[in-house]
């Protein structure tokens, strides 16, 4: 049976100014007629495909922190959504605290086309992570923000002990009916709170890929560097920390590479199997 390896994307496969070095290409790509290849991301699924560019991904990739499955050529394998009604609610309550959220969404299920809403009012961290998008990046710029009928996940950027009032406010009001996922912003310097459908996750993901793909969750190894990759490693038959990674995501993996994500640690991790 092949083996499966499935990485994570930003500070883990990607580097820090969102490029894949043309080494990593090569020694990932080498695996791919021999493996099953595949990544988990928070980004979309049009994000990922554009960062994604040369790179073989043979199985269906995990997106949205587990709220979209689908392959590369657009086929959606699995989603989990927040209702329209749940989403507006938790914009209302954010409200209270003095802060809009990003709402990523469904736009055309046809087409897996993703919408990226924002409100006009917006902190520095939102703003400065928008620098980073596109307007062929789907982004929607709303007044008094409102949900849509499908959504995949509700992002709030801020200082680390306003989100965590917010996600515990959430919590009390919706208890275990969401996902609540409070981690540092490496980029921007910030933390951000994800609320997504209480079942999706990475681990939830895998879980997908495995039973679409039929692969052996002893065969797998996962590569990450933050608190959302946790789910991964608690299944994974070898879990892999980047040198970056937050100190208790290294305290979960069973390897911590001596290398960053701008050292290419993810194919020298790769390189060193084959030289085994």
């Amino acid at each position: 049976m092949k083996n499966i390896y499935i990485t994570d994307l930003d500070h883990t496969f990607l580097r820090n100014d969102l490029s894949i070095s043309d080494y990593t290409k090569t020694i990932w790509n080498s695996f791919s007629n021999d493996s099953v290849l595949s990544v988990a991301t928070a980004r979309t699924y049009k994000k990922t495909a554009q960062f994604l560019k040369g790179i073989e991904v043979n199985a269906p990739m995990i997106l949205l922190d587990g709220a979209l499955i689908a392959t590369m050529d657009k086929k959606i394998i699995d989603t989990k959504f927040i209702g329209r009604d749940i989403s507006d609610m938790i914009i209302d309550e954010g409200w209270k605290f003095g802060i809009y959220p990003f709402v990523l969404a469904l736009a055309d299920s046809k087409n897996l086309s993703e919408a990226f809403l924002h409100d006009k009012v917006l902190n520095k961290y939102q703003r400065e992570v928008l620098t980073r998008y596109t307007s062929d990046d789907n982004l929607k710029e709303c007044s008094r923000i409102r949900a849509m009928d499908e959504n995949f996940k509700i992002v709030y950027m801020g200082e680390e002990e306003l989100l965590r009032e917010l996600a515990e406010h959430l919590e009390n009001i919706f208890a275990d009916d969401l996902k609540y996922i409070l981690a540092p912003e490496a980029y921007v310097g910030c933390y951000f709170l994800t609320i997504l459908h209480k079942d999706a996750d990475k681990s939830h993901g895998i879980k997908s890929v495995s039973e679409y793909s039929g692969f052996d969750l002893e065969k797998l190894t996962v590569f990450g560097d933050n608190f959302n990759d946790v789910g991964m490693f608690e299944l994974a038959g070898i879990s892999v920390a980047m040198a970056n990674a937050q100190e208790g995501v290294k305290e979960l993996a069973k390897i911590v590479l001596p290398h960053t994500n701008d050292e290419d640690g993810v194919a020298k991790y790769l390189k060193d199997l084959k030289n085994a």
